[in-house]
């Protein structure tokens, strides 16, 4: 989870595109980065990100989720390496990076004035999290259910809204009111740029990586194994035949009979 301190979050709001843009560039060469000169995978690695931009008690909080597939792929000798550890990345050094790069992206890149004093420190959280499915069916519940679901608001009394969230500290449920203006601007603050993907794959998850994929599965369904990279799949056209001399036709264009107007017709 790579996150943004509360001095830069007021830029955020003001120009999310570029701004959450930016956030998934430099979080994705990060951890590109750190792949590449990790002695535990040193090869090609996928993950996916999301981009989440509250908190749980739904201020506004933007930050970056990444689901990470503990291996790598060595192209060069066409294998599969497994991290044998827990521990993939170590979450500091990932924060110092972070930071430094970010900041550079935004000032040199994008040419946005940043504030004069900020966090040294920043909040990068790397974590083992087992199998595949509890990761992706968390992420799932935020990125589909919107920023507050129905089930959460409890009561709307007297212009004011209440909603329950759990708090992330003691794990409990707390109960948060509002005017509804105001709830309606919390809410609204988290309505994402028309057309901004909020979800994306990179690595040996991108769209255009599934052959290479199904070489992985073929890996990992027979341990140890090397297989051939496989083969392309070409698609053909259809061809139609002539009923009369059974040669291939070949399509020249279409030519439309249009009606007779009234103007040609004569009595």
């Amino acid at each position: 989870t790579f996150t943004l301190p509360f001095e830069l979050r007021a830029i955020a709001k003001s120009q999310p595109e570029p701004f959450y843009h930016a956030m998934f560039t430099v979080a994705a060469g990060v951890l590109k980065d750190f792949a590449a000169r990790s002695p535990k995978l040193s090869g090609d690695i996928g993950f996916t990100g999301v981009l989440h931009t509250h908190s749980r008690r739904r201020d506004y909080h933007p930050h970056l989720h990444f689901i990470i597939p503990a291996g790598s792929y060595h192209s060069g000798k066409r294998q599969w390496r497994k991290c044998q550890t827990h521990y993939l990345f170590n979450a500091f050094n990932l924060a110092k990076v972070w930071r430094a790069r970010l900041l550079a992206y935004l000032s040199d890149t994008l040419q946005l004035k940043l504030p004069h004093q900020s966090q040294s420190k920043w909040v990068v959280d790397c974590q083992f999290v087992g199998k595949g499915a509890p990761a992706l069916q968390y992420l799932s519940r935020y990125l589909y259910r919107g920023v507050l679901p129905d089930s959460s608001i409890c009561r709307h009394v007297d212009n004011q809204v209440s909603f329950t969230y759990q708090d992330s500290q003691t794990r409990c449920q707390q109960v948060r009111s509002l005017p509804a203006v105001e709830f309606l601007w919390l809410i609204l603050q988290h309505v994402l740029p028309k057309g901004l993907r909020r979800v994306r794959d990179y690595g040996l998850l991108r769209g255009n990586a599934k052959k290479l994929r199904q070489q992985i599965q073929l890996m990992l369904a027979v341990a140890g194994a090397v297989f051939p990279m496989l083969p392309e799949v070409k698609r053909t056209l259809a061809v139609r035949y002539c009923p009369c001399c059974h040669q291939a036709m070949h399509f020249m264009g279409v030519h439309m009979r249009h009606r007779p107007t009234g103007a040609n017709i004569t009595a």
